[in-house]
């Protein structure tokens, strides 16, 4: 019988976790944890995941401000910006909202942030550090897929575990998180030949492609855990993952569903690290 991994129950108590230690940090310090958001333009759906962050960030006791500059925001402005607010002893944690417009540098806006204040794990002495082994504020998504398996017992350790993608944001640190937790790690992507060889060979089995739909039942071997970290909007307006849910699900020991998997613990993660910050920070 398949085990649907609830993202959502786990986030929650995550977040009620994060709610009891912000509540006895402020008290010991008088001090509130503070994220600042800053979004350029009107992106619809980073308008949406911004406001679901300022709400999350409320629910759990932070102060939440969100920057809201026009489109044509100039990178210099931009940069200028999130100096001050490195600057700033009451901001805790910093985001940039991305995509960014094309005329700003991505990784310029990264690289400015202070590597104090990067509550999203993405500046680069924060990937140098994960690598190291060092002590950081990990990225928030690969760090929910870990807390999943954990929050279930899944075993880590010995696993032959197979990533489909190798994103900055999701497949590149998920091979050091992995690594950590003593998981025999194989990376797959867009150019990898045959590549159901690999999938069908995973004991755990994360996908973050990008594809909807593109893992199926012949690609993945019977009783394994199936981590979907793809969002996908189809044209019929439904979402869906990169994994084809209904032909997997009942071949696997264990798997998350879209939306109600992933999704729901990158938030949480991102109060996790601001707590964190905070706490350094104080």
């Amino acid at each position: 019988m398949t085990t649907l991994i609830d993202g959502k129950k786990v986030s929650s108590q995550i977040r009620d976790k994060i709610s009891q230690e912000t509540a006895e940090f402020i008290e010991k310090t008088g001090i509130q944890p503070h994220l600042v958001v800053i979004i350029v333009g009107n992106n619809p759906a980073s308008m949406t995941y911004v406001r679901n962050k300022k709400k999350s960030c409320e629910e759990v006791g932070f102060k939440s401000t969100v920057i809201e500059l026009p489109v044509e925001t100039t990178e210099s402005e931009l940069l200028t910006k999130i100096k001050e607010l490195n600057e700033d002893p009451s901001v805790h944690g910093i985001l940039v909202q991305l995509p960014l417009p094309k005329h700003i540098s991505e990784e310029k806006v990264i690289a400015t942030i202070s590597v104090k204040k990067d509550v999203d794990g993405f500046h680069p002495y924060q990937v140098g550090a994960l690598a190291s082994g060092l002590d950081c504020l990990k990225p928030c998504t690969p760090s929910g897929v870990i807390e999943l398996l954990k929050a279930y017992n899944i075993e880590m350790t010995g696993r032959h575990a197979v990533i489909v993608g190798r994103s900055h944001i999701v497949g590149k640190p998920l091979i050091q998180l992995l690594l950590d937790e003593n998981a025999t790690v194989t990376v797959c992507h867009s150019r990898t030949q045959e590549l159901a060889q690999f999938t069908k060979s995973a004991d755990l089995l994360i996908v973050a492609i990008g594809r909807p739909n593109f893992i199926t039942a012949d690609m993945v071997k019977d009783g394994a855990v199936v981590i979907d970290v793809g969002i996908n909007r189809l044209e019929t307006g439904k979402l869906v993952g990169d994994v084809a849910f209904d032909e997997v699900e009942p071949k696997v020991s264990y798997i998350t569903p879209v939306p109600g998997g992933v999704g729901p613990m990158t938030i949480t993660m991102l109060l996790r690290n601001t707590l964190e910050a905070a706490k350094r920070l104080k």
